[in-house]
């Protein structure tokens, strides 16, 4: 599916930016209007309406906007170049009003163009934009047009263009069938990118979304593996006799794998440069050390350790050195990943029975949970640091693994649609 975007429709005269201020306190949802965008041409009806809606649904699904039903509309709009008449729109105390056009040319060609307005400045906001493609992408379109309105209003990029690769889940607990899947990031378009023979397990995407790194048994020990998204071809990162190597990521230059291994029943960091094949030994201790996670500007490596008798967090330098422990809290630690914006470290924390996702500032402080039940852990990041994503899993012996996410002020929990069970999310990179 090809993509394009076109800058520059005609704009009015622009004012000061609407803006929503993300803050740690309590946020009214901004209200907004989203009518269906107009089909300009007879057999472009029902795309029209379904990209509105999904437009409509990104941004609500954030927590930081609530969409007014069309039942409350005073004016509608029939034609994209119409004037907009703001004074309807306030009426129903529509903060922000986004308009747009669909047609659909033969050969399945498809064009979206839409526009934002700030009705109560009674202004557009922003110039408006046009995506063109093939008609099987009008989700990414639909999904661009959202990141474009959530980017102008909160000053933050999106992230409703980006993809979920997990461990899909089927079967009862005891003989619980894994497999890889990938599917756009609110569970549509879902495509399987294993069989389910062999145990798999973390997965983990490249910076530039076109790999996976992941753990698979199909050889009775743990082998990192490395999948091309559009070919679904893999190769055996690393092979040794008698060890076993697990918890892979990409650094952000996407050169360089770290992950753990295990050998002579010691497990330490290692790194590896993913064309060579060249590794290099990290940590040095009779501890077990994993989990790493790279800083987003590739110098450090957060991972956690039980050197010092429970499991903690440590950063140390990329290339190794003396680590330095960051968490100094209540329970154990583990899970750690580095957020996307650099200020935040996301882990799971196990503490009187519960089971904690928490995010801390990167030298310990301001620790806060954001989660609470009998099992919550995994969290990946949202490609703009504004959302984790996590595996929770229900009591007993029913009990079935979903995914799960929440914002990073620990607001807007909310259950991500799987096919059957998942576990393991990653979020990719913003789809180019």
């Amino acid at each position: 599916m090809t993509l394009g975007m076109t800058l520059g429709l005609p704009a009015q005269t622009q004012a000061a930016p609407l803006r929503i201020e993300i803050t740690e306190g309590v946020i009214e949802p901004l209200p907004f209007a989203a009518p269906d965008f107009v089909a300009e041409g007879g057999n472009a009806g029902q795309l029209a309406r379904d990209i509105a809606q999904l437009v409509a649904d990104d941004l609500s699904g954030t927590g930081l906007f609530r969409e007014i039903p069309d039942s409350a509309f005073i004016s509608r709009v029939t034609s994209f170049s119409s004037p907009v008449q703001f004074a309807d729109w306030k009426a129903i105390n529509a903060q922000a009003l986004v308009t747009g056009a669909v047609s659909l040319q033969s050969g399945g060609r498809l064009t979206v163009k839409f526009r934002l307005y700030d009705v109560f400045a009674g202004t557009e906001l922003g110039s408006g934009l046009q995506f063109t493609g093939t008609q099987d992408g009008w989700r990414r379109m639909a999904h661009k047009v959202a990141d474009a309105v959530y980017s102008r209003i909160t000053g933050e990029s999106g992230y409703f263009d980006s993809r979920v690769v997990y461990v899909s889940e089927t079967g009862p607990k005891n003989d619980r069938k894994k497999r890889l899947a990938i599917m756009d990031y609110d569970g549509a378009n879902v495509q399987f990118l294993t069989d389910s023979r062999s145990i798999v397990l973390a997965p983990r995407f490249s910076p530039t979304g076109d790999r996976i790194l992941y753990t698979s048994y199909e050889t009775g020990f743990p082998r990192i593996y490395v999948l091309d998204v559009a070919s679904v071809r893999r190769r055996v990162l690393e092979e040794q006799n008698g060890t076993m190597s697990f918890a892979p990521r990409f650094s952000p230059d996407g050169q360089t794998v770290v992950y753990s291994l295990t050998q002579g029943g010691n497990t330490d960091l290692y790194k590896m440069d993913i064309n060579s094949g060249r590794s290099q030994r990290l940590t040095s201790a009779p501890s077990i050390e994993t989990a790493p996670s790279y800083s987003p500007d590739g110098s450090r490596i957060v991972f956690e350790s039980d050197r010092s008798g429970t499991q903690q967090l440590y950063i140390m330098d990329a290339n190794g050195g003396e680590p330095r422990r960051i968490s100094f809290g209540q329970g154990q630690y583990g899970n750690p990943v580095w957020s996307p914006r650099g200020d935040l470290i996301a882990f799971t924390k196990q503490n009187k029975g519960r089971f904690h996702i928490s995010v801390m500032r990167t030298d310990g402080s301001e620790e806060r949970p954001l989660t609470s039940s009998f099992l919550d852990e995994g969290p990946t990041w949202s490609p703009n640091g504004r959302v984790i994503m996590f595996t929770r899993e229900t009591q007993g012996a029913n009990g079935k693994s979903s995914l799960y996410s929440v914002d990073i002020t620990g607001r807007n929990l909310r259950r991500v649609r799987t096919q059957g069970g998942g576990s393991d999310p990653a979020w990719s990179p913003l789809q180019e």
